[in-house]
């Protein structure tokens, strides 16, 4: 029996790890890739920002390249949508992740280019734009394929609890990829060189879990019984699908913008907060050989970020399984207004801690809250793709978020702009002073916007009620 038959017959968001260790072949394929790829982009990612400013970048140039992730997360959903539901997901899935790799392979190259420069332009700071164009396929490209994967296979009703059971195979790539750069990084200094050297020692371990997602993907997943919808007809249709948006999903839509709007002006200085705004490590109880007795701010983040993602995994399915009882509206919510506050809680922790907690101690506590914003992600993925008609789970998504990020794109470079200031480049005057503090504080307001005006409008979807 198939994946699909299976889940089908029984929505359980543990049958997937059961028939996982039960060796069934599909549930293999579908979670090995899932894994493959989300651990290699988690692990990059979230460190990108220090990598460049090793590199050399400055938190505008930091900002830009967070608002050009937004460019193509809003670019990139909506054909690999259409592309997934008229290819099928086997073949689309495989391209992205092939590109996805080629992404990780330029950042790994990315160093060879430091000191070379066409005007004021770091090449080596390029390298790094250009492969995110490759680097994030798999991630963007790839998001309506797995929402059609799940339409497909779940009942209307269960399908919060159809999302908890894949998230939780990618949301361990999530937990064991930052556990991985820690340890990559506890060796090391938070030097730029040392910083630099174990990026790409990273990079090397991205591009193996890709390729062998890819490979796995590509010749074991049963493409037997996916569903297509109509090919694509061009910008009419684009317009067409932007159009006839189910109603429900406009209320989540507007809500939902805000709050990643808010979170896109901080998220990629996370890393920063940490390792150069607070400089929090973590002293050990004993000397470790290679490390000493002190973890780096580098190596101390990934250890928050694991034990972030350990909480979202905890709360994932039980937060599904709730969202049977009290619908699919509070759990988003919650979600959201984790988003909203996590970013004046983060920038505001003392440097000497609070109360019995020394400042390591207060991020742990507030990445372990970060983690409770991933109960809300399989109501929330339920809310956008329960409305859509089957064989058309992958162009309602990417239309969806083809909206959400084309309005998103200008929050990183937005945030970037508060976080480093502006001169003015003739005379060198002043316009905007940085203030990491005052980026993260605006940041909240909006997500606490968009938050309570999802919790006002927003609508249940009806086989949740």
């Amino acid at each position: 029996m198939s994946l699909e038959e299976e889940m089908t017959e029984d929505v359980d968001p543990f049958d997937a790890w059961r028939q996982f260790f039960a060796l069934e072949r599909d549930v293999i394929v579908l979670s090995l890739a899932m894994f493959a790829f989300s651990l290699g982009f988690q692990m990059t990612n979230r460190y990108m920002a220090e990598y460049m400013v090793a590199l050399g970048a400055t938190g505008i140039a930091v900002g830009l390249f967070g608002t050009f992730g937004n460019v193509i997360s809003a670019v990139y959903p909506y054909p690999g949508g259409a592309i997934s539901d008229r290819i099928g997901s086997r073949y689309a899935l495989t391209a992205f992740g092939l590109l996805a790799t080629v992404g990780f392979g330029i950042w790994l190259g990315a160093p060879l280019l430091a000191g070379v420069a066409v005007g004021p332009v770091e090449l080596s700071i390029v390298a790094i734009f250009v492969g995110l164009v490759f680097a994030q396929a798999w991630k963007s490209f790839g998001l309506g394929a797995t929402y059609a994967i799940v339409k497909q296979s779940v009942p209307p009703s269960r399908l919060a609890a159809g999302f908890a059971s894949t998230e939780s195979f990618r949301r361990t790539a999530f937990l064991i990829g930052p556990l991985i750069a820690a340890a990559i990084f506890a060796p090391f200094t938070g030097a730029a060189d040392d910083v630099v050297l174990a990026f790409q020692l990273i990079l090397l371990v991205a591009i193996v879990f890709g390729l062998f997602g890819t490979l796995v993907q590509h010749r074991l997943y049963d493409s037997t019984e996916d569903s297509f919808g109509k090919g694509f007809e061009g910008i009419d249709q684009l317009k067409s699908d932007l159009r006839s948006l189910p109603e429900p999903l406009r209320p989540l839509l507007v809500g939902d913008t805000l709050v990643r709007f808010a979170n896109g002006m901080v998220y990629i200085f996370f890393v920063l907060v940490v390792t150069d705004f607070l400089v929090v490590g973590l002293s050990l109880p004993t000397s470790v050989p290679l490390v000493g007795d002190t973890l780096s701010p580098p190596a101390f983040f990934g250890l928050l970020l694991g034990l972030e993602m350990a909480i979202a995994l905890l709360v994932m399915i039980p937060a599904a399984k709730l969202a049977e009882r009290v619908g699919l509206k509070p759990i988003v919510g919650l979600g959201f207004l984790v988003y909203a506050v996590f970013p004046i809680m983060l920038i505001s922790v003392p440097d000497g801690g609070v109360g019995p907690f020394g400042a390591a101690g207060v991020l742990a506590l507030l990445f372990a809250f970060s983690g409770l914003r991933f109960a809300g992600l399989p109501a929330h993925k339920a809310l956008i793709v329960g409305p859509a008609e089957m064989g058309a789970g992958g162009r309602v998504t990417g239309s969806y978020y083809l909206v959400r990020n084309l309005l998103v794109i200008p929050s990183a470079a937005l945030g970037g702009i508060l976080w480093e200031g502006v001169s003015n480049p003739l005379t060198g005057e002043t316009l905007i002073t940085g203030d990491p503090v005052v980026a993260f504080t605006i940041a909240t307001a909006i997500g606490l916007v968009g938050t309570g005006y999802f919790l006002l409008f927003g609508k249940e979807f009806e086989a949740y009620r």
